[in-house]
């Protein structure tokens, strides 16, 4: 049992994923500070500055419009971040090795197993010509 255990864990894959998850919660505070120091102030000065900018007020209940606002630009930065810095080279690489796959020589025994597919279904056209002649 703990054979199998150790063999899942140090599968290539679990170990990408733990990198993966431990840079996305890094990443996401980084984007979160950003936020918070930058954009929020930005945000508040456009919505008429002040403690209570970019909120309203109704009946005791607060409406943060300034927190929406910036839950949507981090999610914009991180969509964006994510998107140029690993699917557009993911993408690329894959092209990269699609064309490669593509040019390379079919080999030789594979070459031989289609001229034989090749000529067996000529030989099954001429058998079913002499059937319906």
């Amino acid at each position: 049992m703990l054979q199998g255990f150790k063999t899942f864990i140090l599968r290539g894959n679990v170990i990408d994923l733990a990198v993966a998850f431990v840079v996305g919660a890094a990443f996401s505070t980084l984007v979160g500070a950003f936020t918070k120091a930058l954009i929020d102030p930005i945000v508040k000065i456009f919505l008429g500055g002040g403690l209570s900018a970019g909120t309203l007020t109704i009946r005791d209940q607060v409406i943060d419009f300034s927190l929406l606002l910036n839950s949507i630009i981090t999610f914009v930065i991180t969509m964006l971040v994510v998107y140029f810095v690993f699917v557009v080279p993911m993408n690329a690489f894959r092209k990269r090795t699609a064309k490669e796959e593509e040019e390379s020589p079919t080999p030789a025994d594979i070459k031989a197993l289609h001229d034989i597919r090749d000529l067996l279904q000529e030989q099954i056209g001429l058998l079913k010509d002499q059937r319906n002649s």
